[in-house]
């Protein structure tokens, strides 16, 4: 093999908490590793506003836990990519991993994918999807200010996002299958006390209904037979959470690796799994417990493992994967900032992205009197202080939803917008937006490509989303990638905190929520293939 730019000793597949273990493990021990993950590094996790139970951290919140975990690893050298991988070949020496950024080779492979919200079944549950059926609390919570909601789940999940719910919901009404919540006795008492929480055990729901937003749930006592039903007031509406356990996200080794009935991949002692050079680690895995501190304990036995595992490869093949030469940005350094905005991490991380854009862009604001007008303002300043590629110009000319910020290239626009402030989850899809108008962009395959490039009718993408959601960012950024190289397709994305007009127009009760050519809404995440089979329908 000639060719080692693209040869890691391990890549890891999955950016969650076990992940990132495996990759600080790795790296620290001088071995070169690339974490693959498809939508935000930090994982699921990255949803909980408070974690207490984490060995040596008093309290601290999923989403500031994964990114220390993330600095820790990279620090060490490790290498991070935001791509989807849509296969995998363990054949031979060097393992094959296809993403939708290109092929990648390595000696070891590392599953750490987790496993996403399980759908119950129920009558309604997907047609309502978006429109009052919830599974991310933290995503969609608000969307039910003032609200009736019913959360569906006996487990941690439901106990725990139940007492979150409060926050929003005039009231939360727990359905719980079995006699009791299943979950730890001390966390279950928590959503049992709550004055603003009624809990229902032996309780099943049957069906949703409704117009544009629900009506009507019914659900009944899996002793008695009794059927039960709730009736939301006229000209309201309520909301149901789902909580009801995960499903792994095995798909890419169904038919290589050994995994069980439901579908969970089965390990030895030392995370290998049936596939020499595949190992896994944490939700993926069949386990007693799923929670933070067993992903991590899993990660480092099977980083310690995988550590053995490329080494005999080196040996036997006589290549030693070599680590990229750290990027420097001599011309701004981060110290030299005293950014009232950002932080100095983020600093340098938009200057290593700024550094390579060719072209010149102009951001163009539209403002209000709102403080959030003033916010976007020291945003998009600041981004522009880093570097002579980026200009910021105030429009006076009227905008409907304002403020806003437009991305133009040779004084026309890219068709790339942000209405709000592009911070939170869609701060990293905004800079990735500026790095594909302003160079050459994020690599795709020419088949791709060519497909974007053949879109011959207008296509207006409106994208609402919330900034804490996790799921947000994947749908974003396929579209401005889109958008950035065909001229008949925009991209414009509403913080619909706000704007909630679009909010109440298109009836949005869960994120993200496309609109196309003002058709139907199209609810959730979406990558590039996705989308593009939406945009050849419409």
């Amino acid at each position: 093999m000639s060719d080692r730019k693209n040869l890691y000793d391990v890549i890891i597949i999955g950016g969650g908490p076990a992940g990132l273990t495996a990759a600080l493990y790795l790296a620290r021990a001088c071995y070169r590793v690339l974490v693959v993950e498809k939508e935000t590094f930090g994982g699921q996790i990255t949803i909980t506003s408070e974690i207490v139970n984490y060995p040596g951290v008093g309290k601290t919140s999923g989403k500031a836990l994964t990114e220390t975990m993330r600095k820790q690893a990279e620090a060490f050298g490790a290498e991070f990519l935001l791509a989807e991988v849509e296969s995998i070949d363990m054949n031979g020496d060097f393992k094959k991993i296809k993403t939708s950024k290109g092929e990648l080779q390595s000696y070891g492979v590392l599953l750490a994918t987790g496993a996403h919200p399980r759908k119950i079944g129920f009558t309604g549950e997907s047609e309502f999807q978006g429109h009052g059926v919830a599974y991310c609390a933290t995503c969609d919570g608000e969307f039910f200010t003032g609200k009736e909601v019913f959360v569906i789940g006996g487990g941690f999940a439901a106990a725990e996002e139940s007492v979150f719910l409060t926050k929003y919901a005039s009231h939360v009404t727990v359905l719980v299958r079995e006699d009791d919540f299943t979950c730890a006795a001390s966390v279950a008492e928590e959503t049992k006390k709550h004055p603003k929480i009624t809990v229902l055990t032996n309780a099943e729901v049957i069906s949703v209904s409704g117009d544009s937003a629900l009506k009507e749930l019914i659900y009944k006592n899996n002793k008695t037979g009794e059927i039960m039903n709730y009736t939301a007031k006229e000209n309201d509406t309520f909301g149901v959470f789902v909580f009801a356990g995960y499903e792994p996200s095995t798909a890419l080794v169904k038919n290589i690796a050994e995994i069980n009935a439901q579908g969970y991949i089965i390990t030895d002692r030392n995370q290998k799994t049936s596939v020499d050079g595949l190992y896994a680690a944490g939700d993926v895995c069949v386990k007693n417990l799923r929670q933070v501190v067993t992903a991590v304990g899993d990660a480092a036995i099977a980083a310690t493992e995988l550590e053995r595992y490329a080494q005999e490869l080196q040996r036997k093949t006589g290549i030693i994967p070599k680590k990229p030469e750290q990027i420097k940005t001599d011309s701004a350094p981060a110290s030299d900032n005293s950014s009232s905005v950002f932080d100095p991490d983020t600093v340098q991380q938009m200057q290593t992205v700024f550094s390579r854009l060719q072209n010149s862009i102009v951001l163009k604001l539209y403002l209000d009197e709102r403080p959030v007008s003033q916010e976007l303002k020291a945003y998009m300043q600041e981004m522009a202080s880093l570097t002579d590629k980026i200009q910021v110009e105030i429009m006076s000319e009227d905008l409907a939803d304002k403020p806003c910020v437009k991305v133009f290239k040779d004084d026309v626009f890219t068709g790339l917008a942000f209405h709000g402030v592009p911070g939170g989850h869609e701060f990293t899809s905004f800079i990735l937006g500026l790095y594909n108008i302003g160079s050459a962009g994020q690599p795709l395959d020419d088949a791709i490509r060519q497909q974007i490039l053949n879109i011959d009718k207008p296509v207006d993408m409106r994208i609402m989303v919330s900034l804490s959601c996790t799921m947000c960012p994947e749908l974003v950024m396929s579209a401005q990638r889109i958008a950035s190289l065909n001229d008949n397709v925009s991209a414009e994305v509403y913080d619909l905190n706000h704007f909630p007009a679009w909010k109440d127009k298109y009836q949005v009760m869960s994120v993200p929520c496309m609109v196309i050519n003002d058709g139907k809404p199209i609810f959730g995440k979406k990558n590039i293939n996705q989308l593009l089979e939406i945009i050849a329908q419409n």
